[in-house]
């Protein structure tokens, strides 16, 4: 009985797999506590959950969420041309070994051709375009005042599983009045979109073919 729950459980962490990641850890924390700035309570005013009246609403501290509009739209292409031709041509006679004993080779004449081409072309395009919204968390203030920011999206649809992740260093000047930055505008930006399920499993080539490819040398 053990040893079927054992199976059970592996065969059903093996179907929920999580795709591994590569943004900044970890991608949420607890607030930390902020210091009060008022001692007194009154009956309405309760000074550790008092926020001043004309206080900025955007993040600034460990634990403060911003949303990131994700606005990615790459472009670049390559072009290579390369052409080469070279043709050589070689004459030589023989007229001077009259009355040696080599005279027969008088009046030999010798030519040689050679030519070479090459000729070679590349090309290479790459377009990507990721739109969307995600909400972050400020994992770490850094020294600077900038923001080390770090959030994940799970979306599940029938049995796939889909996540959006995105990290990175924000500086507060970039962040507008509603809380909100652009993707664009976020330093050492980590963007992933990844999924866990049939489908992307059906998209990874098994782990025996892996090993025929890697050592068959055709």
């Amino acid at each position: 009985m053990r040893t079927l729950i054992l199976l059970s459980s592996i065969l059903l962490a093996a179907c929920t797999t999580v795709p591994p990641t590569n943004v900044h850890q970890p991608m949420t924390v607890r607030p930390e506590p902020r210091p009060v700035m008022a001692t007194g309570n009154g009956a309405i005013y309760q000074a550790a959950n008092s926020r001043p009246l004309f206080e900025d609403r955007r993040a600034r501290f460990v634990g403060d969420t911003i949303t990131v509009k994700i606005t990615e739209n790459t472009s670049a292409s390559k072009k290579a041309s390369n052409n080469l031709t070279r043709t050589g041509n070689q004459t030589a006679s023989i007229t001077a070994f009259a009355g040696l004993p080599v005279a027969g080779l008088n009046g030999l004449n010798l030519a040689g051709n050679s030519a070479t081409n090459f000729a070679g072309k590349g090309d290479a395009a790459n377009n990507a375009v990721f739109s969307g919204n995600i909400t972050v968390t400020v994992i770490d203030v850094l020294p600077n005042g900038n923001l080390l920011v770090s959030g994940e999206k799970q979306i599940a649809i029938g049995a796939e599983q889909e996540f959006i992740r995105i990290s990175g260093v924000v500086n507060p000047a970039f962040v507008d009045f509603s809380n909100t930055v652009d993707s664009a505008k976020i330093a050492d930006a980590r963007i992933e979109y990844k999924s866990s399920g049939q489908v992307a499993d059906g998209q990874v080539m098994g782990w025996l073919a892996r090993f025929f490819l890697s050592v068959l040398p055709f």
